[in-house]
């Protein structure tokens, strides 16, 4: 019997090994928001970047990234999640190989943007396609515990492995990206199952105009942030930015309620788990890249660490957080996720707490490990949970945007954490000019890490006045989405 092509289609891959495989192109996502800040130094050096400049070497990434995942979310949805994919791999592959041999500092920003951009394509179609792989219960629980840890310790294995790639040169840190990402372009139409969406899903292109004003608004907030302790809070040009910020997401929100076919309904924001996870995922992203970039300066800065010894140092963060996240299905599936999503802050608000009395010439056995050994413990209760909350009970057709809304709500948060955290630590740096420099720029730091723990504190006072585990029996509360309803919840998770 001759097999064609539409057989090869249809076989069904283990989901395990679609799951290995879409994690790794994830993880390639998440290690590129984090493998640059301990290689920002070298490169400052390198490109002669101003002070005021070199944060947007990340904060390009991350903004594009979240200001446009939603529309990769979308496209997954109304196009194909494989194909996607493919799409958002193919570019970000290529524009890593064109940043490693690229040596103009606009250039650097503008293609760090673009490398965002590809990786807002890339990453909701991961993980819709894990959403998918995975019925809702204990196996999905243990996808998403695996999936947090990738989502976030890559953030920590990328400044171990940003700092061993460093020492052969800066520009090491992209060309690793680009034979894995060779790899996985041949293996994804291999592994991961076509997606082909039904007649009701094929409702045109996606919402351009609600993508361009929230992707505007989203910029003209985090520049705002960005340039506030330079221009000054009061400044006009500073109220400028945050006013059209304002303005563009109004008109986002305008936009979304009378678009023929919306970016994302907002109907789906009246399930209180959903909105409430994904305003947790914002904060705590928010303080976690501050702490990473705040902690990074701070050792090579004042302690004068070297790129791979600042690696090695955080290397306790991903052990932990590894072991906490692959632990948290069972957990969960026993004792629901509201009480975790509770504790998980808390703990890394202690951690924080730890790292914001740093002194000038610090020890890193008593002021900053024990930080770092506590917060993953919070951050590993915290992840998978907020995962399973903002997913739970969606329509499955719906993957793509729910897993963009989660990813933009990390990304967008994170962009915006690091501009105020970054942007506190100038100001209070700025401020302290009777001080030496390197007791000017640590207290800026300490003051830093204590808003970071206050941002963090949103995420759980979020946790208890809004998230509620549904009962077996509970059928979640569906959003205005047109089509087929929601199947309801039928696990703890």
């Amino acid at each position: 019997m001759r097999i064609t092509k539409a057989d090869r289609v249809g076989r069904p891959t283990g989901p395990w090994k679609v799951f290995a495989l879409v994690a790794t192109a994830q993880f390639m996502v998440v290690l590129d928001t984090a493998i640059i800040n301990v290689a920002l130094p070298v490169i400052k050096r390198d490109l002669d970047f101003g002070d005021s400049t070199i944060q947007w070497v990340v904060t390009a990434y991350v903004l594009a990234f979240g200001g446009f995942l939603l529309l990769g979310g979308r496209l997954a949805d109304l196009l194909d999640r494989r194909r996607t994919l493919l799409m958002g791999m193919a570019g970000f592959t290529v524009v890593s190989l064109l940043i490693g041999v690229n040596s103009s500092v606009p250039l650097l920003i503008v293609l760090r943007g673009l490398q965002g951009l590809a990786a807002a394509v890339m990453s909701p179609a991961a993980l819709s396609t894990v959403l998918t792989q995975f019925p809702e219960g204990h196996e999905r629980s243990r996808a998403l515990g695996f999936w947090s840890m990738v989502a976030t310790g890559g953030a920590a294995v990328g400044l171990l492995l940003g700092g061993v790639l460093t020492q052969y040169g800066w520009r090491w840190n992209f060309f690793i990206n680009v034979p894995v990402g060779v790899i996985v372009l041949a293996l994804v139409p291999r592994l991961v199952p076509d997606h082909r969406p039904g007649s009701r899903d094929r409702r045109g292109l996606p919402d351009a105009p609600g993508a361009v004003l929230a992707t505007a608004g989203l910029m003209a907030g985090v520049f705002a942030f960005s340039q506030a302790p330079e221009w000054g809070w009061a400044n006009p040009l500073t109220l400028i930015c945050f006013a059209a910020c304002v303005i563009l997401l109004a008109a986002f929100v305008f936009n979304e309620r009378r678009a023929a076919d919306p970016l994302v309904d907002l109907g789906i924001f009246t399930i209180r788990n959903v909105s409430g996870a994904n305003g947790m995922m914002a904060t705590v992203f928010a303080g976690n890249l501050g702490m990473f970039f705040l902690l990074t300066l701070y050792m090579q800065d004042i302690e004068h660490y070297s790129a791979i010894r600042t690696g090695l140092a955080f290397l306790p963060f991903p052990v932990i957080l590894g072991l906490v996240s692959t632990r948290m299905a069972g957990l969960v599936r026993r004792f629901g996720f509201r009480r975790f999503l509770i504790m998980g802050p808390v703990l890394v608000i202690i951690g924080m707490l730890w790292v914001s009395f740093l002194p000038v010439h610090g020890s890193y056995a008593v002021h900053v490990l024990p930080g770092l050994l506590v917060m993953p413990l919070g951050y590993g209760m915290s992840f998978a949970p907020m995962y399973a909350a903002a997913t739970a009970g969606t329509p499955q057709r719906f993957a793509g945007v729910t897993s963009g809304l989660i990813a933009t709500s990390q990304q967008a948060g994170g962009a915006l954490g690091l501009a105020v955290i970054s942007g506190t630590a100038g100001t209070v740096t700025a401020s302290l000019t009777h001080d030496a420099l390197p007791q000017a720029l640590t207290s800026g730091y300490n003051v830093a890490m204590a808003v970071a723990a206050g941002i963090t504190a949103i995420a759980g006072l979020l946790a208890a006045l809004v998230i509620r585990t549904p009962r077996r029996a509970d059928t979640p509360v569906e959003p205005s989405i047109p089509g087929p309803s929601p199947q309801p919840a039928s696990t703890r998770s």
